[in-house]
């Protein structure tokens, strides 16, 4: 039993794919990939990535629940935990590109067991991630609708009926989140007939998502007003309220902002020089990434008192409460920037993570590890449409009655259990298999490895204090899967 559960993969290179997501048919050798990008692509990259729905949708909330105006600090902490876990992914990455997939480096180092784990800890980021920016985009929309375009829109059909208090459910006056099951039912549909995204228009939306945080930075800083940052640190008022273990608590929900950085290690097959380009690469992309999100943080709690910003839509709360202050106030055109470039950023957004999460259904079961079903693949569009749907329909029913507050912080939960897995599987290998070439090595690996690991675990530890009942419960869903299907009808342990 102990030998099945553990049973590994041949660690092997592979094929390139996108980030976070298994590589279809696992680690099968393919065609060395070219190597053109610089340190300077790489940066570049990490920024592209990562700049979007987190500093538009959880920032105010961690800030309003959690830290305060210290929220700041909790960047750093959270950029600092996926500094550590960025480099590890460097390493897998240059031994076998599968483009930062933590299944499967999970696979081919800790076993099967651990990767089915990791697995479905990932569909915590990529499923929960889809309806946590559905509920931002929805709160973007309907505050442009209302207050920018003058439209009426029933306040019951854009809040969850469930709200958390901090220890428990409770109702609300809220029916449904009618634009957030909107969105996610229009992007499945796209995901189903095979949309695939051009690099230009990727491009086009990044731009958009800079340009307008650009112009909130320069515009905004001039009604900042240095009173909103005193006290710094508010005084704890309870666990995970206020204080230094607020502060930690919120670096657990803006870890979600980060999500993304791990596109960098993806490239490491084809970094020119990925020994030295790739630590530039990670570290130099989540430095910028940091003082950017620090910069956003500064201004929106300067703007307005951090207990005002507990909203799905932060940045665009903030510049309301400035004209309710100064109604003369030159904000008005930016706050329909901000708006109209919240929900262009988080459309893509919410397309990316609803086209990965079936993907990763389907590689698993590929690897026979979830229902065939899943593998099915649409005779004409080409896509995983049985896994669509049924990944389409339970995202919609988190974002239409689900609180924003969970959602984020399940999605963190998940991604920090990935990472730190990670971690893990690089300081194994290490010593299980030292003769392996590694393009990239991770420096001081009996120091990093383990610091990334105790970093993302102790995270996680924030978050799971409050919501075990919900991990656990998640947890023990998926082992009944594991264990009533999947252990069974596991490909690689049929084949030996």
């Amino acid at each position: 039993m102990s030998k099945g559960l553990f049973i590994v993969k041949p660690v092997e290179p592979a094929g390139h794919v996108d980030a976070g997501e298994p590589v279809e048919g696992s680690l099968q050798g393919e065609t060395t990939l070219k190597r053109t990008l610089t340190a300077r692509h790489l940066v570049l990259l990490g920024v592209g990535a990562v700049i979007g729905a987190g500093i538009f949708v959880l920032t105010g909330q961690a800030a309003a629940n959690h830290a305060g105006p210290a929220v700041m600090l909790s960047f750093v902490l959270a950029g600092f935990a996926c500094a550590m876990a960025g480099l590890c992914y460097a390493e897998f990455a240059s031994m076998m590109p599968v483009s930062g997939s933590a299944y499967s480096y999970s696979y081919a180092t800790l076993g099967e067991a651990v990767a089915w784990f990791i697995g479905w800890c990932l569909v915590l980021e990529y499923l929960f991630a889809s309806a946590t920016v559905a509920v931002g985009w929805s709160g973007y929309l309907t505050s442009f609708l209302t207050s920018t375009l003058g439209l009426p829109f029933p306040a019951e059909l854009a809040n969850a009926p469930l709200a958390w208090n901090g220890s428990e459910f409770v109702a609300t006056s809220g029916l449904i989140n009618l634009p957030a099951v909107l969105i996610v039912a229009a992007v499945s549909g796209l995901c189903y007939v095979g949309i695939t995204q051009s690099a230009f228009a990727n491009a086009i939306v990044v731009a958009i998502k800079v340009t307008v945080i650009a112009a909130f930075l320069g515009f905004g800083i001039q009604y900042v007003d240095p009173g909103n940052w005193t006290p710094f640190i508010p005084e704890n008022a309870g666990p995970g309220k206020f204080g230094m273990e607020g502060v930690f608590r919120a670096a657990t929900i803006v870890f979600f902002a980060y999500i993304g950085f791990d596109a960098v290690s993806t490239a490491a097959g084809e970094a020119k020089n990925p020994q030295r380009d790739m630590p530039i690469g990670i570290l130099g992309s989540l430095a910028v990434c940091t003082l950017i999100y620090i910069a956003v943080c500064a201004v929106l709690t300067g703007m307005t008192h951090y207990s005002l910003l507990n909203s799905a839509k932060p940045v665009a709360t903030a510049l309301e409460e400035v004209l309710k202050a100064d109604p003369t106030a030159n904000v008005g055109w930016l706050k329909t920037a901000v708006e109209i470039g919240a929900i262009a950023g988080l459309s893509s957004v919410i397309l990316v993570m609803l086209m990965a999460q079936p993907r990763i259904f389907y590689s698993m079961s590929r690897d026979g590890l979830m229902p065939r079903l899943f593998g099915k693949v649409h005779p004409r569009y080409q896509t995983p449409h049985v896994g669509t749907v049924i990944v389409g329909v339970i995202a919609c029913l988190l974002a239409g009655f689900m609180p924003l507050s969970v959602l984020g912080e399940l999605v963190s939960m998940g991604t920090l259990l990935a990472f730190a897995t990670v971690c893990l599987g690089v300081f194994v290998l290490r010593f299980k298999r030292p003769e392996l070439p590694r393009p990239f090595r991770v420096p001081l690996f009996w120091l990093i490895c383990p610091a990334g690991l105790l970093a993302c675990l102790f995270l996680f530890l924030q978050s799971f204090r409050e919501h075990w009942a919900v991990f656990v419960g998640w947890t023990v869903i998926g082992q009944l899967i594991y264990f009533g299907y999947g252990y069974r009808h596991s490909k690689l342990r049929q084949r030996g």
